[in-house]
């Protein structure tokens, strides 16, 4: 019987072994889509508990949770003692098995505290003193520690145009800063037309972009000059979440009048909503492809569905579910538009819901062109982010596509601990090349696999991201 977790966790073959620990294990990471907090990160903020650091905002946490009867104020609640809080994280832990939760939790512990222990309620209170400690007097557990310790060569935050990304510029100030941050393009809520908010958000964004906004023409003018900003600023890459693709096509003057009617107040239809998303995503998209940003689309999550929890506690919370949407005639009719002028950019896409992975694989072979892997299908994303899913995602990708041009992991993460996933990823990857060498489907030649598996840890994203 193989020892829980030990130094080859999820390596099932020798050949998996020596790709992991020869070849992935010590490459740099390239996290490039994240949801850290920039100012969290400008301030070094060093944890007080280990509490604050594991659910604080961890919203896969708090469901995990939530299934396990903890009452509210024991997820989410202000009051609570931290204690409590961590008490009914562990009598969690013990109903976890099969969740990656479990696996993520106990790499956490090794990985940033050297804690080897399995987390349950009857050590619960040495551990959590243990990791208390190990915050207050350790400065590898700093923000900046731990980039350092991780070797994180970059992460992507998530940011809004209306931004003036003042944090962003104060890190880069840093001369001692170990790792890349950079802003992503995020311009979700100026593209949510439907929303009672929207009025109110292009309102802050014509004052960001000093720009009067009387017409949708108006919003995309705003829009590309704050994303000329980010671009100044380091940009890589924009962000989208979307349930499925735009694509109802109207003209300039009847977007406009879309968006006239709903500043006079009306309510829109589903239709002019879409027209007025078409419109305003297509102009990005070719703005992007100018500018050599990467263009990413996260389809088919259906959000804030429990509508009494939404108003107590606001969005991502942990109510947000997989959709089925179709998806494939209306990402292809987006995406053949701008293939018209030449204008699709490099794009990766992303669902939460396996069912698309086909669809969005051969759709993306379709506008694969001059770059290398230029159309992604993104990494195992959120609820399908475990072993099964990841294998799913990747075997597929080789069954369809170039798996050794796949840019890799990310850890859509608003946590500081997560880093450790991107080696439960490697590990993953390591033992599916191991496994296809030994059986006797691809050649046993070390040196390709192991170039393959570093690129695919991080030396594709690096240049798909910086050229």
């Amino acid at each position: 019987m193989k020892p829980f977790m030990d130094e080859n966790f999820l390596l099932q073959t020798k050949t998996a072994q020596a790709l992991y620990h020869e070849h992935a294990k010590n490459e740099m990471i390239f996290d490039y889509h994240c949801h850290l907090n920039p100012s969290e990160i400008a301030n070094n903020k060093r944890f007080t508990t280990i509490t604050d650091a594991w659910l604080g905002g961890d919203h896969y946490k708090w469901r995990m949770m939530r299934a396990n009867g903890t009452p509210e104020a024991l997820v989410t609640g202000k009051d609570a003692d931290p204690y409590d809080k961590f008490l009914a994280w562990a009598a969690t832990m013990e109903n976890c098995l099969g969740n990656p939760l479990y696996h993520w939790t106990h790499l956490e512990l090794q990985r940033y505290f050297g804690i080897k222990e399995v987390l349950n309620t009857k050590n619960a209170k040495a551990i959590y003193e243990e990791a208390n400690h190990q915050f207050k007097v350790n400065e590898n557990l700093s923000v900046k520690g731990i980039m350092k310790q991780f070797k994180v060569y970059a992460v992507g935050t998530t940011d809004d145009p209306a931004d003036d990304l003042v944090y962003h510029q104060q890190i880069a100030s840093q001369k001692d800063f170990p790792s890349k941050v950079i802003p992503s393009f995020r311009p979700d809520k100026a593209l949510a037309i439907e929303k009672e908010t929207f009025v109110s958000y292009i309102e802050a964004l014509a004052k960001a972009s000093g720009k009067k906004i009387e017409m949708a023409t108006d919003v995309v003018d705003a829009l590309i000059n704050r994303l000329d900003f980010f671009v100044s600023m380091g940009c890589k890459a924009s962000d989208h979440a979307l349930i499925t693709a735009p694509s109802i096509f109207k003209s300039e003057s009847e977007v406009n009048a879309i968006y006239a009617k709903k500043l006079a107040g009306a309510t829109l239809s589903e239709v002019e909503v879409e027209a007025y998303k078409t419109f305003v995503l297509t102009h990005l998209a070719r703005a992007y492809a100018k500018r050599d940003i990467a263009m990413q689309l996260h389809f088919a999550s259906i959000r804030d569905n429990n509508g009494l929890m939404f108003k107590a506690l606001g969005p991502d919370t942990g109510y947000d579910a997989s959709h089925d949407k179709e998806l494939a005639q209306g990402l292809s009719a987006f995406l053949n538009n701008l293939s018209q002028t030449g204008e699709v950019p490099k794009t990766i896409l992303y669902t939460l819901n396996p069912k698309d992975y086909y669809t969005l694989a051969t759709l993306m072979g379709c506008y694969q062109d001059g770059i290398p892997g230029k159309m992604q299908l993104g990494s195992a994303w959120w609820f399908a982010d475990h072993k099964d899913g990841m294998e799913e995602q990747m075997k597929l990708l080789g069954n369809v596509g170039l798996l050794p041009r796949f840019i890799g992991m990310l850890t859509d993460s608003r946590s500081f601990l997560s880093y450790s996933r991107h080696e439960y990823f490697r590990r993953i990857l390591c033992n599916i090349f191991g496994t296809w060498a030994e059986e006797g489907e691809i050649p046993n030649d070390m040196d390709m696999l192991g170039n393959v598996v570093r690129n695919i840890s991080f030396g594709n994203a690096k240049a798909y991201f910086e050229g």
